[in-house]
This record gives C-alpha cells, sequence and structure tokens, in this order.
C-alpha cells in the first residue's frame, strides 16, 4: 500500500481536478493521506497564471524529496517541463488533458519510470469518482481551453482552444454531486461564457444553466467567470437564467483594464463600455449582487492617463470584489517581448487601486448592518464559526455550537469588513 499525498494551487478547475486525482487512486487501492512527511508520492497540482505563482512552483517542486508527479498546467508547457526536468530527471509529468492517467503515472514513478503524460487531448473531467475537500460544494467544470488570444496569457498555452463537455455528462454529474449531498454547485471553466461556442452555438450557457436549473431539489448554483465579449451577446438570456432563486447573484466580469487602449494591446476582444453594459443591466435587475472583476496593473503599454481611467471605471462601478495583479511578463507570450514599465511603477499602482477599492467595499458592506440575510453555511471556519453565503454569495461570519454545515440559516448583520459580514443566528 502506497501513501498518495496531494499539494493543489490555482482556479476551482484544479480544486476539482485534484478531487477526480485522489478518487481515482483511492479506487486503485493507494491511500491519500494528509501530510507530504508521510507520503511515498507527492503529486503537486500546478497553476502558472501569474509569475509569482510560477515562481512558488518552481521553488515548492524542487523543496520536494519525495518521488514526485507534477500536475496542471505546468505539465502542459513545454518550456517549464524541460526546466524541471533539468532540475530532476526523475520527476514524472501528468498534464490537465490527462487525469484518467493517473494510476498510470504513479505506478511509472514507483517503479522507477518517468512518466510524460502531456499530449493534447479532449478529456471530459465528468463523471468519474471524487473525494472532495467540501461534501457541500460540488465543482463541475464545462469546458477545457477557450478562444482567447490575450498577449500576456501563458494559460491558454496550457489548457488549448476550447472544448465543451457533453451536456448530458455535465447534467449527469450535477445530479450524482447531488445525490452525494452537495447543497452548493460551481460551474467553472477557462470561460464559461464560451460554453456551446466550438458547437456552432446551437446549445450555449444559458441552455445548459436552463437545464440544470430543471433538475429537482434545494441547491445553489455559482457560476464561475465568464469573459465580457461572450456575455454581451446572451445578456438578455442570461439575466433571465439568473432570476431563479437557486442562482447565486454572483457575476464574475473580468474587465483587465479600464481603458480601451490598454485592452486592445492586451488583444482583449471588447470595450470598456460593454463591460459597463453588462454590469448595468445586472444591477437593474438584483442590485444586490455580488460582482467580481479582475484588473492587471501595469501593464507595458499602460500609461498613467490609461491607469487613471482603471480608478475611474472602478471608481463608477463600485465592484465587490476585485482581483489586483501586477503585470509580470510570462514566458513564450507577446506582451513578454514589449518594453516593461519599473516595478515600482507598477506597485505603486496596484497599491494605488488597492486602497480605492477597500475603501469602497468598506462602505457598501456597512449598507448590509442591521438587515436580516438567509445564507447557506458551506464551510467550516476557526473554532465555532461557520462560513456561510447569502443569495448574492456574499460571506456572512456566524459563531455557533450546533453543526451548521449545509444547513440554510436565517442571521442578523452585526458588523461589516471589507471582503466579509459578522452576522447572529436569529
Amino acid at each position: 500500500m502506497y501513501n498518495i499525498y496531494i499539494e493543489t494551487y490555482g482556479c476551482s478547475a484544479n480544486q476539482n481536478n485534484s478531487e477526480i486525482i485522489k478518487g481515482l487512486l483511492s479506487r486503485l487501492g493507494f491511500c491519500i493521506v494528509a501530510s507530504e512527511k508521510n507520503a511515498d508520492v507527492v503529486i503537486v497540482n500546478t497553476c502558472i497564471v501569474k509569475g509569482p505563482t510560477l515562481q512558488k512552483m518552481f521553488s515548492r517542486i524542487k523543496s520536494i524529496r519525495k518521488k514526485v508527479i507534477v500536475a496542471g498546467c505546468m505539465a502542459d508547457v513545454p518550456a517549464q517541463v524541460f526546466r524541471i526536468k533539468k532540475l530532476n530527471e526523475k520527476i514524472s509529468f501528468v498534464g490537465s488533458h490527462h487525469v484518467k492517467d493517473i494510476g498510470k503515472a504513479v505506478a511509472d514513478v514507483i517503479n522507477g519510470k518517468q512518466g510524460l503524460l502531456v499530449e493534447p487531448n479532449d478529456e471530459v473531467k465528468l463523471c468519474m469518482p471524487k473525494m472532495r475537500e467540501n461534501n457541500v460544494i460540488g465543482i463541475t467544470q464545462i469546458l477545457e481551453g477557450c478562444l482567447g488570444d490575450c498577449s500576456y496569457c501563458i494559460t491558454r498555452f496550457a489548457k488549448g482552444r476550447l472544448f465543451s463537455y457533453p451536456k448530458e455528462q455535465i447534467l449527469k454529474n450535477i445530479k450524482a454531486d447531488l445525490a452525494a449531498g452537495c447543497k452548493e454547485i460551481w460551474i467553472t471553466s477557462q470561460d464559461n461564457a464560451a460554453y456551446g461556442l466550438d458547437l456552432k452555438g446551437k446549445y450555449r450557457l444559458p441552455d445548459l444553466i436552463n437545464d440544470i436549473l430543471k433538475i429537482k431539489g434545494n441547491f445553489r448554483v455559482r457560476l464561475g467567470m465568464m469573459n465580457p465579449n461572450h456575455v454581451v451577446s446572451m445578456l438578455r438570456e442570461l439575466i433571465e437564467c439568473y432570476k431563479d432563486e437557486r442562482m447565486y447573484k454572483f457575476l464574475h466580469i473580468p474587465v483587465q483594464a479600464g481603458s480601451d487602449q490598454v485592452l486592445k494591446s492586451m488583444n482583449r476582444k471588447y470595450k470598456v463600455r460593454d463591460f459597463v453594459k453588462i454590469v448595468s443591466e445586472f444591477r437593474k435587475h438584483f442590485p444586490d449582487m455580488m460582482l467580481s472583476t479582475d484588473i492587471i496593473c501595469g501593464y507595458p503599454t499602460e500609461t498613467s492617463d490609461n491607469f487613471r481611467e482603471t480608478l475611474e471605471l472602478v471608481k463608477q462601478i463600485q465592484p465587490d470584489v476585485v482581483n489586483i495583479s501586477r503585470y509580470w511578463p510570462m514566458p513564450g507570450t507577446p506582451a513578454a517581448l514589449l518594453e516593461q514599465l519599473l516595478s515600482d511603477e507598477v506597485m505603486k499602482r496596484s497599491n494605488a487601486l488597492s486602497r480605492m477599492f477597500t475603501d469602497i467595499i468598506s462602505a457598501k458592506n456597512q449598507k448590509f448592518v442591521g438587515s436580516n440575510v438567509e445564507c447557506l453555511a458551506d464551510k467550516r471556519g476557526f473554532d465555532d464559526t461557520w462560513l456561510c453565503r447569502d443569495d448574492n454569495y456574499r460571506l456572512v461570519a456566524v459563531r455557533s455550537q450546533g453543526k451548521l454545515l449545509g444547513k440554510i440559516i436565517l442571521a442578523r448583520i452585526k458588523k461589516s469588513f471589507a471582503h466579509y459580514l459578522i452576522g447572529e443566528i436569529i
């Protein structure tokens, strides 16, 4: 009996892959352990979306003194595989398109062979055994890859072109999660709004969401990231989907910059006005919805005036979450060949945006104090605290000695902070 330790980085799709890897290995008779110390084999499910993350992955892999399998996006990029091989020729690789082959990879590394399962492959990661990190949350990936050609992105080299999963298997996967006791369904991928565009658009994301909502049961659906250029073309249909009470009123739309000039340089396929239109139309129907967006500070062509446009956009739309990234030149991307801004200037802009956003969200969250909200307890916090999500997916922390996981509770908001609310069970 061999012990396997799995370490996961990155997005919810990566989390889903790790849950499947654990499920497959457990079914094959391997023991999944919670500590590297007790492991015979360490699997690192990697993320390379940002420069600092890429450096962290490399340092982490270098530090491991056990048999190692590098999984995830890092294994899908030949230059990174070559770099790691120079570090340790005995390391094996399993790309994100070969999750089903993890058993072979583990067997090879145990027998002293180097596995290299990284070829492009249309693998459907659905309806497989899973060991969930959280039994309340069921993650369903609906596609692989994207249609984007962003000048700064290395992930597209790893994930490849768009491959939408069959709707029948998506629905079957969700039903299996619900039958296993999940109360919250996460719909995830690199760009959910691109679903079906490789199928000539005959069956798109709103159609899929409507079919998901036909499934009977008291559960919540969190729809993950969608790029603005695809959302605009189905805005009305998507808003209709969100009117279902089981849909979290949560919208993750990355804008990346508040300047059309910078967006064009980034090779993003929309304009700022498209993003603003999406937000405005959604807020007409769902005024308290939770808006999450992503912004890159210090892209090489971003001038001071361009950055001020980004600040003005953030002030205008008042988002609830801003994932701020300092631009980092990623190897092999067109943007890495441009003349880079000074790191001090990039940090200065990032800090300015962070301060502005903190002021905005602190003021916004204050208005919820004194209100009563219904929320689902989907995670355990520290000590006797439980982390809950209201209908808009806002985080509400409550204290209780009872077992609340998976239960819907009514809470009165007592305090507010920038990133969460404090509630008291009524």
